[in-house]
């Protein structure tokens, strides 16, 4: 029985490090969606037919860590059509193999509410900025500037908008470490994966 593991939560919180972490740990597949969105951001043209056609390979572009990308796909994910387009595909991963995790911002809440784990990572804003910064090597001001810009449209969107499902648990990872965040991540889902398989 497939075991889906959704983690949501804004940019730089630490999510995708921890989304991957578990997948390797249980074995499960693993799925950034907001490589999706950032994909189709960086085809440009219609972002909505972009959508419609999305493949695998698109998501090996090597721009799509870019701030730009960033920017694109927090714009194209706003748009209704292009979200109703990519949620089959979210889903038909959410539900393959033995399991999978998948990290965004509306898993819980839209994409896989059903989730049998539902994990929203978060951190102070400045905290968030200057990991990015460093991660990037850019600008800490306007990396805090671009993170606050991106979690309010993403926070006030009207479709699908950024926030911890009713039943997630929330993990600040502004004072832990990595290991810290990953190890506490990694209990609640060996608790629950227990209780699926018993």
């Amino acid at each position: 029985m497939p075991f889906t593991i959704a983690i949501d939560g804004p940019a730089a919180a630490g999510k995708g490090t921890i989304a991957r972490a578990l997948a390797e740990r249980f074995g499960f597949a693993h799925l950034d969606t907001g490589m999706i969105y950032r994909a189709v951001g960086a085809i440009g043209g219609d972002p909505i037919e972009a959508a419609r056609r999305l493949s695998a390979t698109d998501l090996l572009r090597p721009d799509l860590r870019s701030a730009t990308a960033g920017q694109a796909a927090s714009r194209v994910a706003a748009i209704p059509e292009v979200r109703a387009a990519l949620i089959v595909f979210q889903r038909r991963f959410a539900r393959t193999g033995a399991g999978a995790v998948l990290d965004g911002r509306d898993i819980g809440t839209v994409i896989c509410p059903e989730a049998e784990v539902k994990l929203y990572v978060t951190a102070d804003d400045r905290t968030r900025a200057a990991r990015r910064a460093a991660e990037l090597g850019a600008d800490y001001e306007q990396t805090l500037a671009e993170l606050r810009e991106r979690d309010a449209r993403d926070a006030a969107r009207d479709v699908a908008p950024m926030r911890p499902a009713e039943d997630a648990v929330v993990l600040d990872t502004t004072l832990l470490s990595i290991e810290e965040a990953t190890s506490q991540a990694a209990a609640l889902v060996a608790q629950r994966l227990e209780n699926h398989r018993g």
